[in-house]
């Protein structure tokens, strides 16, 4: 890899040896600590929209590994507005060994690649979340250990989750099935895209605007908020469109006895997700959670190691 801006740009190889990377440095961590493979080595973190779990698990995870990393916040790069993001890209370059950047438009992550000398990584873009996806793939490879066959069901809004869910659950040859409102289905050309590539993978893309139907059988359901950042304002409209497709113990009941239950967070509990089965023992979200360090210290070992 050069950068890691979409799944849809890896290999079903690059993949896998992304997961396997990501499960030796965190059996390495949970001995004693990482080599210090990137000391002297500073990551770059521009962020336009707030996260706990992007800025705290990239930042320990360069940390672990002996480098360090700079936040940035939205006051001090404004891509785009104070100043060119080929610009921004140019001279952070010249300063850093990497950036990573989690924005509101993919164009602005695709172009930060495009002029930066070194590697760049999408910590998330309106289009797109690939650390979350692969971080996700690297969870249920742990849970369930081969990835080929399982069956995914993601219930909610079509967004970039689901979009980068379609492209690495495609990759390594999973089904995956998507439960959206009408009108809220994801990106017509991600579909397309996961579709064509599932064929060649064993895999198996379904679309179902019925949340049930879709869960029936499932190994895996996976649910996000229903109004992603930056959607506020259409929340209450968004409530009772969206209400039948809730994460909760009936629908649950209708996947597999042993499904695991999975969510990116932050979680709108009582929404789009219920108590009972966020905190329930088939839940695997603080899983997730924490393995998003460690696959990121795969991404970052990858792009930024000699």
């Amino acid at each position: 890899m050069e950068h890691l801006i979409s799944v849809e740009d890896l290999t079903s190889y690059e993949i896998r040896q992304l997961l396997k990377l990501a499960s030796d440095l965190k059996d390495e961590w949970r001995s004693g600590g990482n080599k210090p493979v990137l000391a002297g080595r500073t990551l770059g973190m521009v962020f336009q929209k707030p996260s706990l779990r992007t800025r705290v698990s990239f930042e320990v995870g360069m940390l672990h590994l002996g480098g360090r990393a700079l936040y940035l916040s939205p006051q001090e790069i404004q891509l785009g507005q104070r100043e060119s993001v080929a610009d921004v890209a140019r001279v952070l370059g010249r300063y850093v060994d990497g950036i990573m950047a989690r924005v509101f438009g993919h164009a602005d992550v695709q172009a930060l690649a495009t002029y930066s000398s070194v590697p760049v990584i999408n910590g998330l873009s309106d289009y797109v979340h690939p650390c979350q996806a692969l971080s996700d793939l690297f969870t249920l490879h742990e849970k369930r250990g081969e990835l080929e066959g399982l069956t995914l069901t993601y219930v909610g809004d079509g967004n970039n989750v689901v979009h980068s869910l379609l492209f690495a659950a495609s990759k390594v040859g999973m089904e995956i099935r998507v439960s959206t409102p009408p009108g809220y289905e994801p990106d017509d050309q991600v579909v397309s895209k996961a579709t064509e590539t599932a064929h060649e993978t064993g895999g198996r893309v379904v679309m179902d605007a019925d949340p049930q139907s879709s869960v029936s059988g499932a190994d895996v359901i996976y649910t996000d908020a229903w109004a992603s950042m930056g959607q506020e304002d259409e929340r209450e409209r968004r409530l009772p469109i969206f209400n039948p497709y809730q994460v909760n113990a009936h629908l649950v009941a209708l996947a597999k006895p042993d499904a695991v239950v999975m969510h990116c967070l932050p979680a709108h509990r009582g929404e789009e997700i219920t108590d009972e089965v966020i905190d329930g023992p088939q839940s695997v979200i603080l899983d997730q959670a924490e393995n998003r360090m460690h696959l990121q210290k795969a991404v970052l070992v990858s792009l930024m190691a000699d």
